[in-house]
């Protein structure tokens, strides 16, 4: 019998979220209560804000049943084991809007799983996948979450970083937002020694610190974390200008092409021209032209010509011309 109330209620909770109907004589039997036990129980846990129903009969019955908020839930030791890993693998995925909610939601499960529990996760997640960024560089989930952890609680972090020629350092930074491109995860953060703001790449950071102290958060220069990492990235690229014209509408080239990519203007009745400023590889622009299924003419730069003049002999080859 449990005589502790707040125990009993735990329990009696976590035989409820079993999808099925209890008969309140079997609940009784498995807390070792009585009915009438049983109701007052039922009755707290509605007060909490469960959705219990209960059912009319000779026996009575009881179930959980979808309410208009999600009450805390009561997870064994396999459940909780089981979501862990679910939610590490689905942090690594380009679902948009899943990636990041799966950080979230993993950090605040880890920071209450037992030892035991965090253990077992990390034993598991080792012998099946690994969570790699886009290029094939590890991420462990422990940095994910204890960055994660540090943004929602304004919290000052340290790691470890290394840049792209190998170059190591230490940074403390004030975390403002993780942010996902789907190939990786980057932490845009105010760089506290630099005094400025910046864009670490998570596959290389190491160590990571929550440090305990807080910090109220800056005001990023631009909207949104996306929108600076961004145009960080652009910045960062070596970009060419381009100028393309098109034997279409303008309204038709705009229908088939990004918008990032460029806004086309009228040149002439049945023509226009695509200027703009690109960072990606021309070979990738190449393509992008070609896909819009209408004919184009090159103008700059020299390098778009070749490519696009080479795409044009292999694709005619492809063709058995």
């Amino acid at each position: 019998m449990t005589t502790d109330t707040p125990a009993r209620l735990l329990q009696l909770l976590s035989l409820l979220q079993t999808p099925r109907e209890w008969p309140g004589g079997e609940l009784a039997d498995r807390l070792g209560v009585s009915r009438r036990t049983v109701r007052r129980d039922i009755d707290r846990l509605r007060e909490l804000g469960y959705p219990v129903q209960a059912s009319k009969g000779s026996d009575g019955g009881y179930r959980l049943v979808a309410g208009k908020a999600m009450p805390p839930l009561v997870l064994d030791d396999e459940e909780a084991v089981a979501i862990a890993v679910g939610l590490r693998a689905g942090a690594g995925h380009a679902v948009e809007g899943v990636d990041e909610a799966s950080v979230r939601a993993l950090a605040k499960l880890e920071q209450v799983l037992p030892s035991r529990l965090r253990h077992r996760v990390s034993t598991l997640q080792t012998a099946t996948t690994a969570l790699t960024s886009g290029d094939g560089a590890s991420i462990a989930p422990e940095t994910l979450t204890v960055m994660a952890s540090t943004v929602a609680g304004h919290e000052r972090l340290r790691f470890a970083y290394r840049t792209k020629d190998g170059t190591g350092s230490r940074r403390v930074v004030e975390p403002y937002r993780l942010v996902s491109t789907g190939r990786r995860w980057y932490l845009v953060a105010y760089d506290l020694d630099r005094d400025d703001w910046r864009t670490f790449r998570v596959d290389r950071v190491s160590e990571p610190f929550a440090t305990g102290a807080r910090f109220a958060p800056r005001e990023l220069p631009t909207g949104s974390a996306a929108e600076y990492l961004r145009q960080s990235m652009y910045r960062r690229q070596e970009t060419y200008e381009f100028a393309v014209t098109f034997a279409a509408p303008a309204e038709v080239v705009a229908a088939r092409v990004p918008r990032w990519v460029g806004v086309p203007e009228a040149v002439g009745e049945g023509r226009c021209r695509l200027r703009g400023e690109s960072g990606d590889a021309v070979e990738w622009l190449a393509v992008r032209l070609a896909m819009t299924g209408v004919d184009f003419t090159v103008e700059a730069p020299g390098e778009l010509v070749e490519c696009v003049r080479g795409l044009g002999d292999r694709l005619v080859r492809a063709a058995g011309g």
